[in-house]
């Protein structure tokens, strides 16, 4: 029973039964304009007369409807006082580009809403007043209430407040169904459209791809930078006291790299609060040189083989062959046991090919040995990822018993 009667007690019926009414009372201006054809139409029937009337004045409140600002406070309204969980209309778009009949949606709710809102209003302000009045009478007396030519008599005593009861909660359960047909129809003519659900997804996409892009240039940069200045603070470590030129050069190639890492790291902040952050920094294959000298300064042996037009290779390409080569060399510091890091990079005229191979094992070298750093697992992922995108082959694993090589070949556009 308490179930029952449990809608009766909320404040979103009575709210979206106000929401309802004031549909209502908002087309009621319009209401003369459609009385205008009937009553120049003498000849015809009264009932001919009523139903051009509401076709007429239907009309109306539906061509109210195509207005846009319209349609974004309906979605407000309806949000707070039915309670429905709106998005706001994607900005830019219109309904009246949709197919089908999305264009009609926002007209056809508002002549829903006013439709219902005054069915509603009539029928439960008959049953109010019959509620109030009833009990007036109960000496013995009786009640009569007229509506277009139907009359309802109670008399006789106690049954008065009966009736006068049941009235009243009549009454209140015409706003909760008033309340629930429009919170039921809210979402299907004030929701997104199906030309606004596909917006919204793209935007979605869209906003996904550069977070993962954001996170693939944060792993790449901040993750290298660590690593090698890592490294090179501990060969700086100990060689202080034996080379401390070697040391004061070790602590240089940390600065120069932390300093590049922060760039990159002021941009990508800028992003995340969409601020108006700075040009994005481009690392190039021509800053491939550059990267080799900074893990050189963190002892680590590299021998590079760079052959074919690398000039040729420009725009994205360039940008993620670097940070291919970035990341591997990360994991050839992190992983490798300090032997020869073999770097080739080979530009041909439809293909570009990065090789890098490292030993395995136990690090012989000065530095952190294999093991130290801890990984989030998702470097490789990440870089197979980025070839995925790029259309390229991707392979990574051991090479013979001590190696551990990554080989990526990348298609050459000339749209690169």
């Amino acid at each position: 029973m308490i179930r029952m009667f449990r809608p009766l007690l909320r404040g979103s019926t009575y709210s979206g039964a106000l929401f309802a009414y004031g549909g209502a009372l908002a087309s009621l201006p319009l209401l003369p304009l459609a009385l205008l054809p009937a009553l120049s139409w003498r000849s015809a029937p009264e009932g001919v007369q009523i139903v051009l009337a509401l076709l007429v004045w239907a009309l109306l409140v539906g061509v109210v409807g195509l207005a846009r600002p319209v349609r974004r406070a309906l979605v407000v309204s309806a949000r707070r006082l039915l309670r429905v969980p709106l998005p706001d209309p994607v900005a830019g778009r219109r309904d009246s580009g949709s197919p089908g009949l999305d264009r009609w949606r926002t007209p056809l709710w508002l002549v829903l809403h006013a439709a219902v809102g005054w069915t509603g209003a009539l029928a439960s302000g008959v049953l109010f007043l019959m509620g109030l009045s009833l009990p007036g009478n109960w000496l013995d007396g009786e009640a009569e209430l007229s509506l277009s030519g139907t009359s309802v008599r109670v008399s006789g005593g106690g049954w008065s407040w009966v009736a006068a009861a049941v009235c009243i909660v009549l009454a209140v359960a015409v706003c909760a169904l008033v309340a629930k047909a429009l919170r039921w129809s809210a979402p299907r003519l004030l929701g997104p459209s199906a030309a606004e659900r596909l917006a919204l997804a793209a935007e979605r996409e869209q906003l996904l791809a550069e977070r993962n892009r954001i996170a693939h240039e944060l792993h790449d940069s901040i993750g290298h930078t660590l690593t090698a200045a890592t490294i090179q603070a501990a060969v700086a470590g100990e060689v202080l006291s034996v080379d401390p030129a070697a040391a004061r050069a070790a602590m240089r190639s940390i600065e120069e790299s932390t300093r590049a890492a922060l760039e990159d790291l002021d941009y990508v902040l800028g992003v995340l609060r969409e601020e108006q952050a700075g040009t994005a920094p481009t690392r190039t294959l021509a800053d491939l040189p550059e990267l080799l000298d900074r893990l050189r300064h963190a002892g680590a042996v590299v021998e590079p083989e760079l052959s074919g037009e690398l000039t040729q290779i420009q725009g994205t390409l360039s940008r993620a062959a670097y940070r291919i080569l970035q990341e591997g060399l990360t994991n050839a510091l992190r992983h490798g046991a300090g032997g020869p890091i073999e770097v080739r990079v080979t530009a041909g005229p439809d293909r570009l090919d990065l090789t890098v191979v490292n030993r395995t094992g136990a690090r012989t070298g000065p530095g952190p040995g294999p093991g130290t750093f801890p990984t989030s697992g998702h470097g490789l992922s990440g870089l197979a990822e980025r070839v995925r995108l790029l259309h390229g082959e991707f392979q990574a694993g051991p090479d013979g018993a001590r190696h551990w090589r990554l080989a990526v070949r990348l298609p050459v556009r000339v749209s690169a």
